[in-house]
């Protein structure tokens, strides 16, 4: 099993500052020394209100650090004033960029020990800007170098360790515990997609889901090619039956750990199409789409991480999950255009393009989770479509819902988490451009126009009559340039903390 190690700060809380070298200090744009900093600015003999209200380029803007070098004789080596933006606008995203950007100026400056002079200073009753901050420092901490054999055991975390001074100690320890669980999840689903395909394959995938979430609680079943072959799973098997990785479906169960009523909650769903390596099949992609196809499990990969974070917070209504796992590859026993398999649900389908293919294992994950589970309402993640970044470019989430409260709860925990959501069209004249001559639909629609949309109409007809769901093509999202929080420029981890709020928000009830 793939375990990758991270070097993390270490995270305390404490009354007073100790032996810290690094003093931090977090500000508003109206740039105004919080009660908590006078004491240091009169040791500094006024140095910092006075770098505070005359430097020219620190204005407090969101991100914006300044390090300033203490006298040899005063208590911190260096001060590093960080920048909230307006008060007034300050948000989940942006708070987290702050983070990011103190991880930055913490290892640019050499801090090994560091403290927050002020966070009691800046909490309300309805907010604690500081989690924020923490969550974009500890993202912006992430590394994948498991691979790299020069200079491996030079990472370092930006700081050794963070004291942040609060009189609110225990309080703050429980809140920390729940960001850092929620970005272990993110990272987990951070290194999946970032392994190479040659490490992460159907059956290692499946693994590793049941190896990392089998201790905290959650039951994982994986059903092999044979199973799968028994079942009827003719669109999953047409996908990876060309690799030597044979499919995998995996279902993975939360129970829940709320009271006996949660418990018997129907089962919320979600779902993740987990291609470990797309070549595009007989219809092969060009050398510059195929490069990045390791993302194609991005889907499957959020899912897990999703899973991850709901049990070890334990979330108190049940949840079950599939990702539907397979190798597009090219050999003699490839998948043809023009062939007709039959999937899960019994209705036929007509591969007109083998680069189409996220959608036809989908199509048999979300059948079986609706046979064998009947949940309340499905969300499925996939790297789908190329149109949608066409569309929406790279930083928005394209979600196709058949349910209004089911997209309003996704867009709530979107501006709870910065995660964005654009809610895109689903009508019946999509459908219509997905009829084959020959079998029940096609996998693709004739011509380049709407395309994620006539993607998401493919979907649709394999979900029940009145059955709450909603797709999100995550294809721009899911990879990120280099960012203050994602140093590491390609996997995201999007979605993680988008199905984690939207289920605490909306549905633990």
């Amino acid at each position: 099993m793939m375990k990758f190690e991270k070097s993390l700060p270490e995270i305390t809380f404490a009354k007073n500052p100790s032996d810290a070298d690094t003093a931090i200090l977090a500000t508003f744009d109206d740039k105004k020394l919080s009660k908590s900093a006078t004491p240091l600015d009169k040791d500094l003999d006024g140095l910092l209100s006075y770098q505070m209200e005359s430097h020219a380029k620190f204005k407090g803007e969101n991100g914006q650090t300044l390090c300033i070098a203490c006298p040899q004789s005063g208590k911190f080596k260096r001060v590093i004033l960080l920048g909230l933006g307006s008060k007034s606008k300050s948000s989940a995203e942006s708070l987290e960029t702050a983070g990011g950007l103190l991880s930055s100026a913490l290892k640019s400056a050499g801090a090994e020990k560091a403290a927050l002079l002020n966070a009691d200073d800046l909490k309300t009753k309805t907010n604690n800007p500081i989690m924020g901050v923490l969550s974009g420092l500890l993202l912006g901490s992430y590394s994948f170098d498991e691979f790299k054999t020069i200079d491996k055991n030079k990472k370092t975390a930006p700081v050794k360790i963070l004291t942040i001074i609060t009189s609110a100690a225990k309080s703050a320890e429980k809140e920390l515990e729940t960001v850092k669980n929620t970005v272990e999840s993110v990272f987990l689903t951070r290194d999946l997609v970032n392994a190479p395909p040659n490490k992460l394959y159907p059956e290692s995938f499946a693994d590793i889901a049941k190896k990392t979430l089998t201790p905290l609680g959650i039951k994982v079943q994986i059903f092999d090619e044979k199973s799968c072959e028994k079942m009827g799973m003719g669109c999953l098997l047409s996908v990876g039956q060309a690799s030597e990785h044979p499919p995998r479906l995996v279902i993975m169960s939360w129970e829940g750990a709320g009271n006996a009523k949660q418990k018997a909650q129907k089962p919320l769903a979600l779902v993740g199409k987990g291609i470990t390596f797309d070549t595009g099949g007989l219809n092969v992609k060009p050398f510059d789409g195929m490069v990045f196809m390791k993302v194609d499990m991005g889907g499957a990969a959020a899912v897990v991480g999703t899973m991850h974070a709901l049990a070890k917070r334990k979330c108190k209504i049940p949840v079950v999950a599939a990702i539907a796992l397979a190798e597009n590859s090219i050999s003699d026993e490839a998948t043809r255009p023009s062939d007709i398999v039959t999937s899960y649900s019994g209705k036929t389908v007509e591969i007109l393009n083998t680069d189409a293919e996220g959608r036809l294992v989908l199509a048999d994950a979300l059948t079986y989770i609706q046979k064998k589970h009947d949940p309340e309402l499905i969300v499925d993640l996939a790297t789908l479509t190329g149109a949608i970044m066409v569309a929406l470019g790279l930083n928005h989430c394209g979600v196709f819902s058949n349910d209004d409260k089911l997209w309003k709860n996704l867009e709530k925990a979107s501006k709870d988490t910065g995660e964005k959501v654009w809610r895109m069209p689903l009508d019946p004249s999509f459908r219509k451009e997905m009829d084959s001559d020959f079998a029940d639909i096609k996998n693709i629609a004739s011509g380049r126009n709407g395309g994620s949309c006539t993607a998401a109409a493919f979907l649709e007809e394999f979900i029940d009559k009145d059955r709450p769901w909603a797709h999100l093509d995550i294809v721009g999202v899911a990879m990120s340039k280099t960012t203050p929080t994602c140093p590491v420029p390609f996997a995201s981890g999007y979605g993680v903390k988008l199905l984690d709020k939207m289920i605490e928000n909306s549905y633990e009830k």
